[in-house]
């Protein structure tokens, strides 16, 4: 009896493990996701993310509206891992200075604007935010209105001479920053 319970036992686990390491067809909920944006020196500003799904849920709003992403708290501009940001130049970000490295952004969505946040510690999961000690520097975003609802979590660039606008868009939301190179 227990020669025949070993096999189902590991057959079992295996399947477990299987599952937990994502083996399988099954595309992630969040998948990862990356933009770029280059200077004309060739320098450059990577951002790497994982981009969640609307799926007909609110996103942005009050706590009590039961909202995805609740105004005034730090989000970390995403899923999953918090955000990448790595710059091989030193880039001023809505004038906070950000030397060349690596970082983890965060942002804090409210209704009439967002609040980027630089911060220096990397390979964090991204939430609960516990990083306050190591800000490198918090900027405003401009905040409007996409022309058309937005399903999946964007980040993207758009470049225009020497400067980046780093440009975030989710729902019926954008939020954007100038960002320039030093």
């Amino acid at each position: 009896m227990k020669k025949k319970l070993v096999p189902v036992a590991l057959l079992a686990m295996a399947t477990f493990a299987s599952a937990q390491m994502g083996g399988g067809d099954k595309k992630p909920l969040s998948p990862p996701a990356s933009t770029e944006c280059k200077f004309s020196d060739g320098k450059a500003i990577k951002i790497g993310y994982s981009s969640p799904r609307a799926k007909g849920r609110k996103i942005f709003g009050a706590a009590s509206e039961k909202a995805l992403v609740p105004y005034g708290e730090v989000w970390r501009t995403g899923a999953n891992n918090a955000t990448t940001f790595v710059n091989d130049a030193a880039v001023n970000v809505g004038g906070k200075e950000v030397p060349a490295g690596n970082y983890t952004i965060f942002t804090i969505p409210n209704p009439d604007k967002w609040t980027l946040i630089v911060n220096k510690k990397t390979g964090e999961w991204g939430i609960p935010y516990k990083y306050e000690s190591d800000e490198l520097g918090r900027a405003a975003m401009s905040i409007s209105t996409t022309s058309a609802p937005v399903e999946n979590f964007t980040i993207a660039f758009d470049p225009a001479g020497s400067k980046c606008t780093l440009r975030m868009e989710w729902e019926n939301t954008r939020a954007q920053i100038d960002i320039t190179e030093k």
